[in-house]
């Protein structure tokens, strides 16, 4: 078992100990990258990036003059084992990708693996991700959640896909790009159904950011009638099977409450709402009197 270092107070000016340091950069907003992140990157040896060009716009912006080496699916198989010897020649490497946490639908769980077979020590320094982004402002229970990551590029693929996580009850988190947005949403109404809670977040951070949380058929329009909504990067968060069945509930029993209490009293309105939801009275009771405060 491969064993990580303990956090490391790190000072530009002193050589970094040999480790795959895997950092965490923006998602748009570079305000969000942390001391941390750019002490590290001032001082490692080596940075392996996804994209150079894009990275050195990053870089750049920070004053960071590190030797940088290109990292991607492509030349995976060939860089990973070259870097992991550098770490172990007494080199500190770091891993970033073009934007977020490294691994987050980028190719460097490769090197992160062989970095723990090869027994070479692993430094997260954390940051932005997308996936936590959009969870934290999607307003959909965040308990439990499973990032999906990408869809399937076709259509019969999508869908049978999506049909495995129909009945999940936890939060479902998808990324998706921006010329698939409309088919996707589709497939989505097609197998979740149109009333299926869902939060759009687009541009996370960036200028143009947008979050539209609504069901699935009502943002299919929304997209649809925007051409604006169908550019950037995009992060789908969807309601799981059970919230959504418990959301259409509480909605129910909403309007069973207010028509009771057309002819009722709040409290003989809350008895005969339990006898016929089986809901407890005193939290149909309460219920009654918030919906009371909000029509006030």
């Amino acid at each position: 078992m491969s064993s990580n270092p303990s956090p490391i107070d790190i000072d530009p000016a002193k050589k970094l100990p040999a480790a795959l340091y895997v950092v965490a950069t923006p998602i748009g907003n570079l305000d969000d990258m942390t001391p941390r992140a750019i002490a590290t990157l001032k001082a490692v040896d080596i940075i392996a990036c996804e994209d150079t060009r894009t990275s050195g716009k990053l870089l750049n912006h920070f004053n960071i003059d590190t030797p940088t080496w290109a990292y991607h699916e492509h030349n995976s198989e060939v860089q990973t084992p070259k870097l992991i010897e550098r770490i172990q020649s007494g080199y500190a490497v770091a891993l970033i990708s073009d934007a977020g946490t490294p691994l987050i639908s980028d190719p460097g769980f490769q090197l992160v693996q062989a970095a723990h077979e090869a027994r070479v020590k692993v430094v997260p320094v954390a940051g932005v991700s997308a996936v936590i982004t959009a969870l934290s402002v999607a307003g959909l229970p965040s308990d439990k959640f499973t990032f999906v990551g990408f869809l399937p590029a076709k259509t019969h693929g999508r869908q049978k896909l999506l049909q495995t996580y129909h009945e999940r009850s936890e939060t479902l988190i998808f990324y998706e790009a921006p010329h698939r947005i409309i088919a996707s949403l589709e497939d989505m109404a097609t197998v979740f159904g149109h009333k299926r809670s869902i939060t759009y977040c687009r541009e996370l951070t960036k200028t143009f950011e947008t979050v539209v949380k609504s069901s699935i058929g009502e943002l299919i329009e929304f997209v649809k009638q925007d051409s604006n909504q169908q550019k950037g990067e995009i992060v789908l968060v969807v309601a799981g099977h059970s919230a959504q069945k418990q959301l259409d509930e509480s909605v129910q029993h909403d309007k069973l409450l207010l028509r009771l209490l057309e002819d009722l009293s709040v409290k003989k309105a809350a008895a005969l709402a339990s006898d016929i939801t089986g809901v407890k009275k005193n939290a149909l009771y309460q219920r009654l009197l918030q919906l009371q405060q909000q029509d006030s």
